[in-house]
């Protein structure tokens, strides 16, 4: 399905990593792996404080995660141009661009809040939205150049990068939220310095650019195509339910916690404990997709993101918190990087920008709308924090049926495991 570096018509370079001669597509993990652990930590810090500085900025208290759905608005706009970017000039213009990207919104932002502006503050995450649409590439660029074996376990273990950056982001946030006069604005000019470190490490990447005469030779599948395809079409679904939940319950939880009683800090921790979760079990999810097949662990996902949204209708004390945030992470992990994995094992290389933009832009697509709902669950249903957390939790629902309805059918439908794509 896949083909070889040779047979794609794309140029083979070095492999020497810091002088260590190591395989190319071991090299290329290690590059990948770095870049998630710093680069990434932009993420938690924004999603711990975006909706708290939305809330103080915004003029009406419904709009206080819109900062976020704007992030996620501008990562699926962004998408299908990032990927064609990065299918003619390579991973290392597009990283780099994110990376720009990323550093204009942390600036913007930081201005945003010295000024009171919310318009700017939501321009801010425009931007910030176009690194979190490059960011969302470093799974795929793991697989460019991995052998069939070690593809899944490239993209589980870039993933896994995620974990320091769980670690690190939230820490970051509790040292730079009240570090100047303005709350918040010390953390988005810590998220400048984290891109123009980050965007260093691209330098290193190893990723050839296909030629152009391959490309242009090659039976490329239409989306429409595509989107008939089942392995893709349920790839697509089940990452969008998967990331798509996950972000309405990650959004709505900063504003739960701290409208429950708690501080920013417990906010902080909690979110902290979420991200943690989605990336440690990273170092031996591609192993269980290898051992099990991506389908079966796409399955185990879903199941663990109902139990999240159980738990988190079970009570509003901290452990209730921490509990279905826990799981989230897990159910995320597990489902993503599952369907993730079902994706590339269903299109040819040069088929890879054209798939993996059309699933980006639908994925955050998804994403944005969950985002924007949910703030208004949050703070325009019920009169309480509890009953706007309860009314997210039950959100999950319908989206849990048809994920786990369309997975189902494709497991019932017996496909050949080693047919052409599709």
């Amino acid at each position: 399905m896949k083909e070889s570096v040779a047979e794609a018509g794309i140029q083979p370079y070095g492999n020497t990593m810091f002088g260590i001669n190591l395989p190319r597509e071991r090299r290329n993990v290690a590059v990948l792996v770095l870049a998630q652990m710093t680069i990434g930590a932009q993420m938690p810090m924004i999603f711990t404080i975006g909706g708290l500085a939305g809330q103080a900025l915004a003029p009406n208290a419904c709009w206080a995660t819109l900062p976020i759905s704007l992030i996620v608005f501008g990562s699926m706009t962004a998408a299908q141009g990032m990927s064609r970017i990065m299918q003619r000039y390579g991973r290392r213009v597009g990283f780099a661009l994110g990376s720009l990207g990323g550093a204009l919104g942390g600036l913007i932002g930081a201005f945003a809040l010295v000024e009171n502006s919310f318009p700017l503050f939501l321009l801010a995450s425009y931007f910030t939205g176009i690194y979190m649409s490059s960011h969302g590439f470093l799974r795929f660029a793991a697989a460019d150049t991995a052998s069939d074996e070690f593809r899944p376990k490239a993209i589980s273990y870039v993933m896994a990068g995620g974990l320091v950056a769980a670690l690190v982001g939230p820490q970051l946030v509790k040292v730079t939220a009240g570090s100047m006069v303005v709350p918040f604005a010390g953390t988005y000019l810590a998220v400048v310095a984290v891109n123009l470190f980050g965007a260093l490490i691209f330098l290193l990447l190893d990723i050839p650019v296909p030629r152009k005469s391959a490309l242009k030779t090659a039976n490329v599948r239409s989306y429409g195509e595509l989107l008939r395809t089942p392995r893709i079409a349920v790839a697509i679904i089940c990452a969008m339910v998967s990331y798509a939940l996950m972000n309405l319950m990650m959004t709505s939880t900063p504003l739960a916690i701290v409208g429950c009683g708690f501080s920013q800090n417990r906010a902080a921790d909690v979110v902290s404990a979420h991200v943690f979760a989605m990336f440690a079990p990273s170092f031996f999810t591609g192993h269980l997709i290898a051992r099990f097949g991506s389908a079966r662990i796409v399955g185990a996902g879903l199941a663990l993101l109902t139990a999240a949204g159980v738990t988190g209708l079970a009570g509003i004390d901290l452990m209730n918190f921490f509990g279905a945030l826990i799981l989230l992470g897990l159910g995320w992990n597990f489902g993503f990087i599952g369907a993730t994995a079902m994706l590339v094992e269903s299109h040819t290389s040069e088929e890879r920008g054209k798939v993996q933009g059309l699933n980006d832009m639908l994925v955050f697509g998804g994403v944005t709308m969950a985002s924007l709902a949910s703030g208004t669950l949050m703070n325009c249903t019920g009169g309480t924090a509890a009953e706007g957390w309860t009314a997210v939790n039950w959100a999950m629902t319908p989206f849990l049926a048809a994920a786990g309805g369309s997975l189902l059918w494709l497991m019932l439908r017996r496909q050949p495991a080693a047919a052409a794509p599709g």
